[in-house]
């Protein structure tokens, strides 16, 4: 017997909320994937971090952008832009911030589970 398993974001798992964005989880056959959607102005350390009283993004990203533009700062200084159609990976140890005006929007393959968790 062949399994198929078929899921949208537009009906999640599960979504997780803060100021200025969201992040919605997708499980599938024992993988979590996310997409997240920030608007313009939004930046990790104040809008999700601040809540969980980090100034640096713990999670391991990978993933691929869809839309908008942003900023990874790692803890050590450097610096990075991503834009639509760039696949990334960020270690632990970060902040990230929505550039221009263009919501931001990427899909992330790994770290999903544990980015935004409520505590």
């Amino acid at each position: 017997m062949y399994e198929i398993i078929l899921k949208r974001f537009e009906q999640p798992d599960e979504v997780r909320v803060f100021e200025k964005g969201k992040f919605e989880l997708v499980r599938i056959h024992g993988t979590t994937i996310g997409r997240a959607t920030y608007e313009p102005g939004w930046k990790w350390s104040e809008h999700v971090g601040a809540a969980q009283g980090t100034k640096s993004c713990a999670v391991e990203h990978i993933g691929i952008v869809i839309s908008g533009r942003a900023t990874a700062a790692m803890d050590d200084g450097h610096v990075i832009e991503m834009k639509p159609g760039d696949i990334f990976y960020i270690a632990p140890g970060h902040d990230s911030w929505v550039v221009g005006e263009e919501p931001y929007v990427s899909v992330h393959l790994m770290g999903a589970n544990d980015y935004a968790r409520p505590r």
